[in-house]
């Protein structure tokens, strides 16, 4: 009976079939690069980020509602919306404004915080990018808020 089974499963093929779109050969999946991983080079994708990376990213998309509620009542004070899509959105309905406005930031920092470790250029990263967007959107405010008060809000 073994020497049966054993020579059943000679017969059998072991190895995988290629398939005509392979993600190895398509640059999708890395295999083992044992020395790149070494060297320190190319990205590292993890599932869990770091306390001040996850602030950053939270504080961007609580920025970015507080943006969208303080362009709404510039506006409703008679200031004008600059960016024509957004403009279109806030024509039709103030909600999907807001809706759109969150949905393409909060894709944005999800993106970018996937690829934290990824290099733009030399020792700049993208987690840096996100610390640049957090500090842009907190000046911001602060702009919107000096409009605000002198508008009289």
């Amino acid at each position: 009976m073994t020497s049966q089974f054993a020579m059943d499963q000679r017969l059998q093929e072991r190895r995988a079939r290629v398939s005509l779109v392979c993600p190895y050969q398509l640059g999708i999946k890395q295999g083992r690069r044992v020395a790149q991983r070494r060297a320190g080079k190319g990205a590292a994708y993890v599932d869990r980020y770091g306390w001040s990376l996850m602030f950053c990213c939270l504080a961007i998309v609580l920025l970015s509602a507080t943006d969208a509620f303080l362009t709404i009542d510039i506006l409703s004070g008679g200031g004008a919306e600059l960016n024509y899509f957004m403009a279109v959105l806030l024509e039709e309905n103030t909600d999907k404004f807001v809706h759109f406005k969150l949905l393409l930031t909060s894709l944005a920092v999800i993106i970018l915080t996937m690829h934290h470790e990824v290099r733009i250029r030399g020792v700049f990263r993208c987690r840096h990018l996100l610390y640049m967007i957090s500090t842009g959107y907190a000046c911001l405010i602060g702009y919107e808020l000096v409009l605000l008060q002198e508008i009289g809000f």
